[in-house]
């Protein structure tokens, strides 16, 4: 059972998904600033995760706030949201987590609560957020699995697995292992995903671990894979969908959906509700965050780019909604016209 993010009286305990698969190491984060670093530097990371940990920091932040003033406290409050509002810009959930965190601390505040009070109603949503993640994913994962059929092959594009929420399920690899909860026999085929590669660290480790089977790809052989018949069904997560479906996703999604709808190859998307922004109109609204050109040039020390070149590391590209045969919820199954059906997954 993987669980990447865990409170503890020490600090927030995280996983350091960058030296995976080679070396399990935990790191425990002992202010708010250790974790915006630690989501930044993708420590951690995945949207669900992203939002989780982000919770955690504010509680971190404000349980080691020494001031006697309600109104420094709030200031201290919106400092520290701020530091990691900047984190990851494209991750929904991170800024829904926060907005929560807020508004527990006003619901505090109203209620006159003392500042040792707040701490822990903080720290109590902190972990509420948490336990909330990881039922969604257990839903996703029933509702997903029927719509897999028995004796698949599934192409998953980075990770959206245990590793990318609270943990235990995942959201796109939660459909897999609901599937296989169902009784039925599923395969997966894992792209790499340059260039950070969390398909070839990540999910292959986490599927191995479960005993699924896996085969992992290089990004550009997904086009000949499904024109060989040998991909039944394309899941992938997602880090902000938009009110009408388009939606952001690791880099090199937007391509697999294309490939997808040319050989007839059903694609989905699974993602909690706190992923949906019904704020967002379209794909064109997301921030795309660019990341270090280091992460192209180099595999962890190792450069493999000359010296100087000019790179392009965005982090997402947007799916537009008419590739997505269907969006996987905590709530149920959203088809098109999905600017009729995510909103009513809310009501």
């Amino acid at each position: 059972m993987i669980i990447p993010v865990k409170w503890t009286d020490e600090g927030v305990l995280m996983l350091d998904q960058r030296l995976l698969p080679t070396e399990e190491k935990w790191l425990v984060l002992r202010s708010y600033n250790e974790v915006a670093d630690a989501i930044r530097e993708m420590v951690v990371r995945g949207a669900p995760a992203i939002g989780i940990s982000a919770a955690y920091g504010i509680a971190l932040g404000m349980k080691q706030f020494v001031g006697t003033s309600i109104e420094d406290m709030e200031d201290e409050l919106e400092f520290v949201a701020d530091c990691m509002a900047q984190t990851r810009p494209t991750a929904v959930n991170l800024f829904w987590a926060i907005e929560r965190m807020k508004k527990t601390f006003q619901k505090a505040k109203n209620e006159g609560k003392t500042i040792t009070e707040i701490k822990q109603s903080l720290i109590e949503e902190a972990k509420k957020i948490h336990q909330e993640d990881i039922e969604a994913q257990e839903k996703i994962a029933l509702y997903g699995g029927e719509l897999i059929k028995d004796e698949s092959t599934v192409l998953t594009h980075c990770n959206a697995g245990a590793l990318a929420t609270g943990g235990i399920w995942g959201t796109a690899l939660g459909v897999i292992r609901g599937a296989k909860k169902q009784g039925k026999r599923v395969a997966v085929i894992a792209d790499e995903t340059r260039p950070y590669l969390q398909g070839a660290r990540l999910t292959a480790w986490e599927l191995m671990k479960d005993e699924i089977p896996v085969t992992l790809i290089t990004d550009n052989m997904a086009g000949y894979m499904m024109r060989k018949g040998k991909v039944h069904a394309v899941v992938v997560g997602a880090d902000r969908i938009a009110a009408n479906g388009d939606t952001a996703n690791k880099i090199g999604t937007y391509s697999l959906a294309v490939l997808a709808k040319e050989n007839q190859i059903p694609f989905y998307v699974a993602a909690p509700l706190s992923t949906i922004d019904l704020n967002c109109p379209n794909g064109d609204a997301i921030p795309i965050e660019e990341r270090n050109k280091r992460e192209v040039t180099h595999i962890k020390d190792i450069q493999v780019a000359p010296e100087k070149i000019e790179v392009a590391n965005p982090a997402f590209d947007v799916t537009p909604n008419e590739y997505i045969s269907a969006i996987i919820t905590e709530k149920g199954i959203a088809k098109q016209p999905y600017v009729e059906t995510l909103k009513k997954l809310f009501d």
